[in-house]
């Protein structure tokens, strides 16, 4: 059954698929919660954005929703890196003092991979000869996504680009009975060279090899067109490109295609391009910033994830 009902169940999920309008609303931060951490650490790059402890993140979250914040993305880095059997207990507990902090006036998202669990980095796990174990893989992915979804996630983010990966989730989210759990998939998701602060601040870089066997190859249109369809047939809610602005052209296609509201992700590589124009004195960062949100959404996207929507209202949006 397709339950519609999911992205209207609170005012936060309406106000982000609001098809009028672009404010606030319709930005989503990234948090990065480290269970090894004692402090916050900042991010290369990344202006104003750190690496958290528990109690660091939900101060930052107070912060960020005292400024208009509605949305959380939160990407978690345990302690422990393992090769398979992934534990996310950690990030279980932290989520539900997040779901309380949020109340009604915000949504919470975790992004769901397994590059920062894996003594890999892939977002995968491998077999005994080194080749990818689909299988398994599909399996700790839905594990992550029910311990999140058990823990108060009003969405679950799909990273991996795995085959199949959104129709195993959503098939075993309906059966624990978290029908109305979201999905929001990285459904369009590039090998790209433009993610080189987020793995700092993930500790998910690559042991060896690279991800080009399962994430998109830059040069392919019709295969980012079709990978958007495959999620949204197999139940995605919310599809996604990324990288965000090297994706641009993908927006409209894939909106058209699917008839599914579609994000773009302003990836750390261009977040931090924008920092490092104006600390260079070549450009206004706020000034560039706003633009870059003011381009995607008039090349369709319903939503943007950026490392700087806590400084949407010191710009202007409400």
């Amino acid at each position: 059954m397709k339950r519609l009902q999911r992205l209207r169940r609170t005012t936060a999920l309406r106000d982000l698929c609001a098809e009028t309008g672009f404010g606030a609303a319709q930005l989503i931060q990234p948090l990065f919660l480290d269970a090894a951490a004692s402090q916050p650490r900042a991010i290369p790059g990344l202006l104003d954005n750190q690496t958290h402890d528990a109690q660091s993140l939900l101060r930052q979250v107070d912060a960020d929703l005292a400024a208009g914040v509605r949305h959380f993305l939160l990407f978690p880095v345990p302690a422990e890196k393992r090769a398979a059997n992934f534990d996310a207990d950690f990030t279980a507990a932290s989520i539900e003092r997040l779901r309380a902090a949020c109340g009604e006036h915000a949504s919470v998202w975790v992004d769901t991979c397994l590059c920062s669990y894996s003594t890999s980095g892939h977002c995968c796990v491998f077999d005994g000869r080194g080749r990818q174990d689909l299988g398994t893989t599909l399996d700790e992915l839905t594990g992550l996504a029910l311990t999140y979804a058990g823990a108060g996630a009003d969405g679950v983010s799909p990273s991996d680009m795995n085959d199949g990966r959104v129709a195993h989730l959503r098939d075993r989210l309906d059966a624990a009975g978290h029908e109305l759990v979201s999905i929001m998939s990285y459904s369009s998701k590039f090998a790209s060279s433009f993610y080189g602060p987020f793995r700092i601040a993930a500790q998910s870089s690559p042991r060896q090899g690279n991800r080009r066997s399962y994430q998109l190859d830059v040069r392919s249109r019709r295969d980012a067109i079709a990978a958007s369809q495959r999620c949204a047939d197999e139940g995605a809610d919310l599809l996604m490109v990324k990288p965000g602005m090297s994706s641009i052209d993908l927006l409209a296609p894939i909106s058209a295609a699917t008839n599914k509201p579609v994000g773009a992700y302003q990836v750390s590589g261009e977040f931090a391009s924008l920092a490092l124009l104006a600390r260079e004195g070549l450009g206004d960062f706020d000034a560039m910033l706003l633009e870059s949100w003011q381009v995607f959404r008039r090349a369709g996207a319903s939503y943007i994830v950026t490392y700087g929507a806590r400084q949407a209202r010191r710009l202007g949006l409400n």
